[in-house]
Order: C-alpha cells, then structure tokens, then sequence
C-alpha cells in the first residue's frame, strides 16, 4: 500500500468511525485544556513582568482565589483544579492505546470493541514512552524556560540553552521512535523493543521520501492547528476578562472569561479530533503495512534456511 492509499484508508476509517472520534475527541478536549491553562499562565507572567512591572509569584492563582473568595470555596476549588490537571496531563496517554487499537481492528476489518481494555492494559508503556521524551512539547519548553528565567538566578540563561538543545534533541529522537507506540500496541512489546523496532523501520525505509514528507505533513497539520488555537484562546479568554473588569467584579469577570474559554476550547476539540485520530491513523496503518516486509537486514529467514536444511537431508537420504 503506497503512502497515498494510506493517508485515504485512515481518512476513511476516521470518518466512518465513532468511537474513535469519541476517544480522541476526549484527548484532545484535555490535552488542549492543560495547554491553554499553562499558555495563560505564561501569558499572564509576561503581562505583569513587562507592562505591570510587578511579576506574579507561583501561587498568585491560588493566593488570589483565597483574597476574594470564602476559605473554604477556595480550597475546593483549588483542589477540584488539581485533579483536572492530573486528568489533562494523564488522559492522553490513556486514550491513545484505545486509538491506537481500535483503528487497527478498523483496517482490520475486526470488531471494534475493547476500547477501555486498550486503553488501560496499554498506558503505562505508552506514558512511559512519551515522558522519556517529556521534554519534546513547546509548552513544556515553554514553561520549563519560564521557570529558568524567573528563579534560575546567574544560571537561567546556561539553563535555558542547555533545555532547547534537549528540545531539540527530543523532537530527533521521537522521529524515530514515531512507531514505538504503535509496536506496544498492536505486537505487545515491551518499551525498549518497542523503540529499537521503530528506529528499525524508520532507518530502513528513510529513502522513502514522498511516503515520509507526507507522513510530516500530516503532523505539521495537527501542530500548526492546535498552536494556533492554543495561541488564540488565552489571548481571548485574558482579553474579555480584562474588558469585563470594567464593570464587573473581578472574581465574576474572570469566572465569565474562563468559561468562554472552556466553550472556545470544547468547539475547537471537536476539529482536533479528527486531526487527532487522522494523523495516529496513519501511523498506525503505516506501522502494520511496514511490518508486513521482510526486514532489510535479514538475507535469509530462519523458517526458509531450516526448510532448505530438511531439503537437503531428504535428497542426501535418498541418494
């Protein structure tokens, strides 16, 4: 299957199936959310760094909360945004086992079923393989950078180099671990198989140019997508609350802002969902087609050289 039917089977897979909407709706839904709040807050940080000259600690969210709101409303609410966090942060890596899966027994033609079981029996590999390569993600950069700058002292700048090299290093290596996942999944291999067989496969087949700038470009389209939205809301979400101060209460302006922001983020969810599940599709039909050749550094398979052996012992027994 060449890298044009590719990208159409996982067009069609992602259209005609729901449940992997759903699942990758969900993840992106969260993962989107966990953006935008850490974007703000950065957002927020540059605000009153450079225009209030007077720069936020790390618990003003928090210190805030407890100054306008009744003790206990805070600590509520202050946990309840904790949980979501942890949520945000851990979900992805949940939902993308039932992705990963259910688009396999898609192409397949298997009964898509066992979402959940996929989901959980695969997201311990699956979150260990991203968090090797933490790092990877701009709004990690970001917000380790920020961090750096901000209580690094003398050592923020050094820090702040040494952090972009490894983001850069990071992005090197997922290239070629793109198909590690895919390897936990659907051959249930363990994390470092996993990754020595995805170097493997994206080594071996580098020459493919067409089929690789086409697999790119359908990541690219999800990365522009999702940073220009995470770009937009929190400059929409900060822009109304900041119109709202005006005749509004603070508390209750950036109440209505934040849930603007929500509703922005869950109609925007919505398109990254297909992107979502489009582009981890692909990767997943590319990963099966690729494994289906016999790899290049083997001249000879086991079960042939052991066939030509009985062979020859046949005739030598006849002669």
């Amino acid at each position: 299957m060449n890298p044009r039917e590719i990208v159409a089977k996982a067009w069609a897979i992602t259209t005609k199936e729901a449940a992997l909407r759903k699942w990758g709706f969900a993840s992106a839904f969260l993962e989107t959310l966990l953006n935008a709040k850490l974007l703000t807050y950065q957002t927020w940080l540059i605000y009153s760094y450079f225009i209030l000259k007077d720069p936020i600690g790390f618990f003003t969210i928090e210190t805030t909360l407890m100054e306008y709101l009744p003790m206990w409303v805070a600590v509520i609410i202050i946990i309840i945004f904790a949980i979501l966090i942890v949520i945000e942060w851990l979900f992805p890596h949940f939902a993308k086992g039932a992705i990963i899966g259910l688009a396999a027994k898609a192409y397949k033609k298997e009964e898509r079923k066992g979402g959940l079981v996929l989901a959980v029996y695969n997201f311990f590999p699956l979150f260990a393989i991203h968090e090797l390569l933490f790092i990877s993600g701009v709004t990690t950069t970001v917000t380790i950078c920020s961090l750096l700058l901000r209580y690094g002292g003398s050592a923020a700048i050094p820090g702040v180099v040494i952090v972009v090299v490894l983001w850069l290093a990071s992005n090197v290596l997922e290239f070629f671990w793109i198909f590690a996942e895919e390897a936990v999944v659907i051959r249930k291999l363990g994390i470092r198989q996993a990754i020595s067989r995805s170097c493997k496969l994206v080594i071996s087949y580098l020459g493919h140019i067409v089929f690789l700038i086409m697999l790119l470009f359908v990541i690219m389209l999800r990365i522009i997508a999702n940073a220009l939205m995470i770009i937009i809301i929190p400059g929409v979400v900060l822009g109304v609350g900041f119109l709202l101060t005006l005749f509004l209460p603070h508390v209750i302006s950036y109440s209505l802002a934040a849930l603007l922001g929500v509703a922005i983020i869950f109609v925007a969810s919505y398109l990254f969902a297909y992107l979502e599940v489009f582009r981890q599709t692909v990767w997943t039909l590319t990963y099966i087609e690729l494994s289906k050749l016999k790899d290049l550094d083997v001249i000879e398979a086991e079960e042939q050289t052991e066939t030509e052996n009985t062979n020859s012992e046949s005739v030598e027994s006849v002669k």
